[in-house]
């Protein structure tokens, strides 16, 4: 028993050691816009860095985003503090939440498991174009802010 405490004791430092290292720096997404306290009821949650420009199919999303979205999900994808997430977040990166997960969402709504802000519910009248739309919108959001 002694003789695995040293090993496991040193696996402990290097795996804290190898998290340290690696942990990815905040990008403007992921950084709170205020570190010190939560934002207040409706405020965007992050901070989202704009695109120079947008594709003709994420200028079509855009609007569609805006007239379904906007309202829980903030400006630009930035959440909005007592109604819903940021999707402009690591936490829906392509490799996470893929765009067939978008498409489900819109369509079945979602059980709440990321975030406190309740289940999403269906998004009726929104048609798969729109939802493609909306994530050509929101991929190219996060890409300008190094969620790839």
């Amino acid at each position: 028993m002694n003789k695995l405490i040293l090993p496991l004791a040193g696996a402990a430092i290097v795996a804290l050691a190898a998290y340290v290292f690696f942990k990815p720096e905040p990008t403007p997404a992921t950084t709170p816009l205020a570190s010190s306290s939560r934002p207040a009821q409706g405020d965007s949650i992050v901070a989202v860095a704009l695109p120079d420009t947008l594709s003709a199919n994420a200028q079509i999303g855009k609007r569609a985003f805006d007239s379904v979205c906007a309202a829980c999900h903030g400006e630009n994808a930035a959440g909005k503090e007592g109604f819903g997430p940021p999707l402009v977040h690591k936490i829906y990166e392509p490799s996470h939440h893929g765009d067939m997960s978008f498409l489900m969402a819109a369509q079945r709504g979602v059980q709440a498991h990321h975030w406190r802000f309740g289940n999403m519910p269906p998004q009726e009248g929104v048609t798969q174009g729109d939802v493609k739309a909306i994530i050509s919108y929101v991929r190219e959001l996060q890409r300008a802010n190094g969620i790839n």
